[in-house]
């Protein structure tokens, strides 16, 4: 659900001003943008015809293509490069940044107007204009005239230097920003970059025959309308998506109310168990994929105790045997409740169902051995014993934090996952205790969690 989450956060960014980082890293990059581009303007010689109506067209085509957007992570990709090789190859090039950079803005204008997006941010659409200054370079130099296949490898090298810049941006961007790893950005726009170049190649050879008949450049339109209802597809998706994901969520807060006004304890101690799972599945460098799936299946992992007599359930002594039978139907009861929802939940439940099974096998309800347990079960697992060991009970006090991790260690290959048990070791030492929780503070970790933040802690 990562790209989900990412599109999710970028939809509520876009009506909020720009925080401090934003405004200053896009500031900087917009400010720095304007001024090569007006250097270039004032300082490079053109070699080709100043045609007013050409120019209008492809500056509003470029602003109307450029409304045609495809969600992606926290940004979204246009096929801007429909428009963009026609204008670096027939328009005077000392003119292409600073009409770029006019079309962007132009592009966004409805959402500034009606206030969908906040009015800082303009800024972003300039920030985002470096890849019209590498083509412009390299053609300068070596193909500054009109466009000819004999400088056919000219333009290959244009339109390399057009994605390196690019890139370049799009990395530094992400990580300035949002914090994500490099290596997550170079991922994600490598996709990018198939469905760039194929439109680079498409607009080269209609812009070719349209440097004696302009009005064939009309042909991009069909194209245009076909991306259009695509990326109209893939919002509605999206939108469906989140609602679902916004569904789910309101299912686990509702969940965790019911089993905080069943028992208060098992409430506190299922906030703890989210905690300590967090910090050990950074340890561990858990996939973000996995990551809400395995927060939601600590914060429920004990939901079947609502199901648990109460008499049993808080029982001021050990349990007899076929007490102990009983609370062991608890994760069965789970997967129950959970299966009931269906879609993510039901995938949350198979993993609450595994929660209570050992490395040795000697487990319940299934007797799993080793890797045969879902990874998020024994992460809950370990996590789980090690705050029902530090937390007080009728029945039994506390133990110290260090007696509690001797216990783990002790643990280590019979009860629990020797790995498992290395990370929670190094989160214990590095976690805050939790105070005492409420449904309020469950719903701040469910509702606050950010995707880009734990992405960031492990570059």
């Amino acid at each position: 659900m990562l790209a989900e989450q990412l599109v999710g956060e970028a939809r509520a960014r876009h009506p909020r001003g720009m925080n401090a980082r934003e405004r200053r890293v896009l500031g900087i990059s917009a400010g720095l943008y304007l001024l090569a581009a007006l250097a270039i303007a004032a300082f490079m010689p053109s070699e080709r015809e100043f045609q007013p109506l050409l120019l209008v067209g492809l500056v509003a085509g470029y602003a109307l293509i450029s409304r045609v957007r495809f969600e992606v992570g926290n940004w979204f990709v246009v096929p801007e490069l429909l428009v963009f090789v026609p204008l670096v190859l027939l328009a005077p090039l000392p003119l292409v940044p600073l009409l770029v950079a006019l079309a962007s803005v132009l592009s966004v204008m409805p959402e500034l107007l009606n206030g969908s997006w906040h009015k800082e941010r303009a800024v972003t659409c300039l920030s985002d204009c470096w890849f019209a200054i590498g083509p412009v370079l390299v053609l300068a130099w070596l193909a500054p005239g009109e466009p000819t296949l004999a400088h056919f490898g000219v333009y290959v090298a244009a339109f390399g230097a057009q994605f390196a810049f690019d890139a370049t941006w799009s990395v530094l961007r992400d990580r300035l920003v949002d914090q994500i790893p490099y290596g997550t950005s170079i991922e994600n726009y490598v996709g990018i970059l198939r469905f760039d170049a194929t439109l680079t190649s498409i607009a080269f050879v209609i812009t070719l025959p349209a440097v004696d008949e302009p009005l064939i450049l009309l042909t991009i339109g069909p194209l245009v309308w076909l991306l259009e209802i695509l990326s109209r597809d893939r919002r509605e998706r999206y939108t469906a998506t989140l609602e679902l994901q916004r569904a789910y969520r309101g299912t686990v807060m509702l969940l965790s109310d019911v089993v905080e006004f069943d028992d208060k304890y098992t409430a506190d101690h299922s906030r703890s168990v989210v905690d300590l799972v967090h910090a050990t599945a950074d340890e561990l460098d858990i996939e973000p994929a996995h990551r809400q799936e395995l927060e939601f299946a600590a914060l429920l992992h004990d939901v079947g105790k609502i199901a648990i007599p109460k008499e049993i359930l808080n029982k001021p002594a050990a349990l007899t045997a076929s007490e102990f039978e009983v609370m062991k139907t608890h994760t069965i009861e789970g997967q129950f409740m959970l299966d009931r929802v269906g879609g993510l939940l039901a995938r949350v439940g198979e993993i609450v169902r595994s929660c209570h099974e050992r490395w040795d096998g000697s487990g319940y309800p299934d007797g799993l051995t080793g890797e045969e347990i879902p990874l998020e079960s024994r992460i809950v697992f370990a996590a789980d014993a090690y705050n029902a060991m530090t937390t007080d009970r009728p029945y039994r006090g506390a133990l110290s934090q260090q007696q509690a991790i001797n216990e783990l260690r002790a643990g280590s290959g019979s009860q629990f996952d020797p790995r498992v048990v290395d990370a929670l070791c190094v989160a214990i030492a590095t976690t805050e205790p939790a105070s005492s929780s409420a449904a309020d503070e469950v719903r701040a970790l469910l509702v606050n969690s950010s995707v880009a933040e734990r992405l960031g802690a492990r570059a």
